[in-house]
């Protein structure tokens, strides 16, 4: 009888570490596309399943289960959510075809909250028993979601949260903490007089206000005062975040780092180019795309902290079909995503 396929016998076959063979089975997203490939063309070969997913299917073997519909409502947003989340929904979309689970995909054009509940309404019309949602904090879209509740809808929130709605739990990242641990770091790497920008994507989402306060509450714990830190809200935009950046550069007092809680990092990085000063003032950004390994590599991104944006879009689904079909309760508190704190020398 031949031996079950190890990580050992992966690792062996697709010429990686056991650690890479690791990462790439738990989606982490600054794994090089070339090395991803290999390792999972690697685990297909062997037929290797991880002690969790081999239990799952001898489990999900011996129960009938009802066919089930799910939604999914995403923003409009573009960079690593754009490319990550929609892995994680289709790796459980996949996985849950085999439970006669269906899943429906919306994506909003605008932040308008009227477009969200009008989608929330559409997916409800197709059928959704379960709508997994990353939205705008807005009162309306939390009392739809206290409406679809009373319906017996639950509905799970990834990413951005919605704290006071009665949304069934919150998948994703604290994201307090760490907006907390970029206080941290920038703050050993400029002097407790310098100015410090704080670039913001929307503050209505939650998880962008979130991160925000918890690093400028942080970095003044640190010694830096309210005046020295200038925030600016730009909705992600990159021609907004490229002059907003060039104009505080050509100030008085340039800062000395910039904080990006905003996704055009592209923009910022441009702008400091251009301004000849982008081997001078510290960026510290979030997530991982290929272009920010290019900045990391490059020097003009110091350090970005990532966050299980693939798990963000998987695991909502997952505890939602496992609700409605085995009658399984999420855990109350979000135990968050994994936090990790990258620079040019740990890319994979």
């Amino acid at each position: 009888m031949n031996k079950r396929p190890t990580i050992q016998t992966v690792a062996e076959l697709a010429g990686v570490s056991r650690g890479t063979v690791d990462r790439v089975l738990n989606n982490r997203s600054y794994v090089r596309a070339d090395v991803r490939a290999r390792v999972l063309n690697a685990i297909q070969e062997t037929g290797y399943l991880s002690p969790k997913e081999a239990h799952r299917q001898a489990a999900e073997a011996k129960l009938p289960l009802k066919p089930v519909r799910l939604g999914v409502l995403l923003p409009n947003w573009s960079g690593p959510f754009h490319e990550d989340v929609p892995r994680g929904i289709q790796a459980a979309r996949s996985e849950l075809e085999k439970r006669d689970v269906e899943v429906r995909v919306c994506t909003c054009d605008t932040d308008i909250p009227r477009e969200t509940i009008e989608l929330l309404d559409e997916l409800v019309s197709w059928g959704a028993q379960g709508i997994a949602l990353c939205a705008l904090n807005d009162i309306s879209i939390e009392a739809r979601i206290g409406e679809l509740a009373e319906q017996g809808i639950p509905c799970i929130t990834f990413n951005s949260d919605l704290p006071n709605s009665r949304r069934l739990c919150f998948v994703g990242q604290n994201y307090a903490q760490s907006g907390r641990i970029a206080a941290e770091l920038l703050s050993k790497c400029v002097p407790k007089n310098a100015r410090v920008l704080a670039m913001a994507g929307n503050l209505e989402y939650d998880g962008h206000r979130t991160r925000l306060d918890g690093f400028c509450e942080h970095l003044k714990k640190k010694g830096f005062s309210s005046s020295q830190i200038e925030i600016e809200e730009t909705y992600n935009d990159y021609r907004l975040t490229y002059n907003r950046v060039t104009a505080a550069l050509q100030s008085d007092n340039p800062p000395a780092a910039i904080y990006m809680a905003n996704r055009s990092v592209t923009g910022c990085v441009d702008a400091l180019k251009a301004a000849g000063m982008d081997q001078q003032v510290r960026v510290i950004a979030h997530d991982m795309s290929l272009r920010r390994k290019q900045m990391l590599l490059d020097g003009s991104l110091d350090l970005t902290i990532t966050q299980d944006m693939f798990r963000q879009g998987s695991q909502p689904l997952r505890l939602l079909a496992d609700l409605l079909q085995k009658n399984i309760q999420p855990e109350n508190s979000n135990k968050g995503s994994e936090i990790s704190i990258i620079c040019a020398q740990n890319i994979e």
